[in-house]
């Protein structure tokens, strides 16, 4: 099975729970973005700011990892909010500013409007964007036969 890779918009602290958790949880916690993604399939998160109300800009690649769980799964974080969430395996990663990055990414086609693909929250990249933004951030991430990624 061929992978497919996958950005995912979240703030710094949403991130920070997911890598601690060993879950994505993407777009308010929407099922659809989450079962777009299979198995195997590679996910980085940029971080527009710390906080998703009173943060502060980041605009940094947060967090890098694979897809794990064969499912979206609800998960109940209060009587009124159940988000879904699909499991993933994080890499160790340092953030990555994406200004740098912003000329040498193929999904950013005018770089003064360069922030106009984020607004879905969730978008498809190319394996050579998902590498170019993985190298950046000091990842580990390596690929083998069987689209598993370690």
């Amino acid at each position: 099975m061929v992978s497919r890779y996958w950005i995912g918009v979240v703030s710094l602290s949403h991130v920070q729970r997911g890598v601690a958790g060993g879950f994505a949880q993407l777009c308010h916690g929407k099922v659809a973005p989450l079962k777009r993604m299979h198995v195997g399939d590679g996910l980085i998160y940029y971080s527009p700011k710390t906080d998703m109300n009173a943060g502060v800009a980041l605009q940094q690649f947060t967090a890098i990892g694979q897809v794990v769980g064969e499912a979206a799964y609800e998960f109940a974080m209060s009587e009124s909010f159940v988000p879904f969430r699909r499991d993933v395996v994080y890499v160790p990663a340092q953030p990555a500013a994406i200004q740098p990055l912003l000329p040498h990414l193929s999904f950013i086609k005018d770089t003064s409007h360069w922030g106009y693909p984020f607004r879905t929250g969730h978008f498809e990249i190319s394996r050579d964007d998902f590498l170019r933004i993985a190298a950046a951030m000091h990842a580990h991430w390596e690929e083998a036969d069987d689209s598993t990624a370690f």
